[in-house]
């Protein structure tokens, strides 16, 4: 099998002034998880390398840069699963955790379960050796001041940010799907969640089947955008079996995106590789951030 992988920096209305950062974001996600499947590296570490990439880059909402909650908090989520035996682990509102997709990758590989969250989710981290970091290295100036604007609003509406053109932000969830040379297929998606939310908030990102699904039976997914309606209709999880029944990966992720859209007037992206693997990608928000390397290794970055 030929190895490829696409990624993703979140769907959403990314203002013109931003479009140049996220491009250059995703770019260097991309080359992280490729130079692992380049070098015979398996489908899983190129995902996870691709999204602490782009964990560690302030211009998206997953790791440093991330959203605050309501009561000035940083709470992040991430997941990974693994395509071949759908192993999966995932981390939900965990605090002073700089890259939560390493976490994740630990519950998979070092524990029974499947998701923790909160403090459990720290404890695991301290009983695994993955250190705390001050809640000043997640938080960006910018974001506190965000903070401040919102908190002085008389009401604040999340679908906004999805819907239009939002001038002024510079977030997105992030996300990776790839497929190795053996032919194994793995996704991963982090995130900060949405601005001003409820403190124990927990969106789409960590939920699997939702924020993201692998099978090397149908293909891998990671979705971005609107948490609450997709995690409604299992969006990962229902683009995989459209790919399973036989849709290209763009198609699959357009015709999920329409269910939900129709069902629960949901917005949001999605980046997926079949068991073939073909990458294809699709959205219905204004811009989505992507790039993504082919079977033939080209590479394809876009807004």
């Amino acid at each position: 099998m030929e190895s490829a992988i696409i990624v993703h920096g979140g769907a959403w209305g990314i203002p013109d002034d931003a479009v140049g950062a996220h491009r250059r974001g995703v770019s260097a996600g991309v080359d992280a998880g490729y130079d692992i499947l380049r070098r015979g590296g398996t489908s899983l570490d190129a995902v996870e390398a691709a999204v602490v990439v782009l964990e560690d880059d302030p211009t998206f909402d997953a790791g440093k840069g991330a959203f605050l909650n309501q009561i000035g908090e940083v709470e992040l989520d991430a997941i990974i699963m693994d395509g071949n035996g759908l192993r999966a682990g995932a981390v939900a509102a965990v605090k002073n955790i700089r890259n939560p997709v390493r976490l994740a990758r630990a519950v998979m590989d070092q524990s029974r379960q499947v998701l923790l969250a909160g403090a459990g989710a720290n404890l695991f981290a301290k009983a695994v050796g993955i250190p705390r970091c001050r809640t000043q290295d997640l938080l960006v100036g910018r974001e506190l001041e965000r903070w401040k604007r919102i908190k002085t609003k008389k009401r604040f509406l999340v679908r906004e940010i999805f819907a239009t053109i939002q001038a002024g932000y510079r977030r997105g969830t992030v996300g990776a799907v790839a497929m190795d040379k053996r032919g194994d297929l793995a996704a991963a998606t982090s995130t900060g969640g949405v601005p001003h939310k409820p403190p124990g908030r927990v969106g789409d990102s960590p939920i699997i089947g939702a924020g993201a699904y692998a099978d090397n039976l149908s293909g891998a997914v990671s979705a971005t955008g609107w948490g609450e309606p997709i995690l409604c209709v299992v969006l990962s999880k229902t683009a995989c079996d459209l790919m399973g029944a036989g849709l290209s990966p763009a198609a699959a992720c357009r015709r999920a995106l329409s269910i939900m859209k129709r069902r629960v007037d949901g917005l949001g992206g999605l980046i997926a590789i079949d068991r073939r693997g073909r990458p294809g990608l699709s959205y219905n928000t204004p811009r989505m951030a992507h790039a993504l390397v082919r079977p033939s290794g080209r590479k394809v970055v876009g807004i």
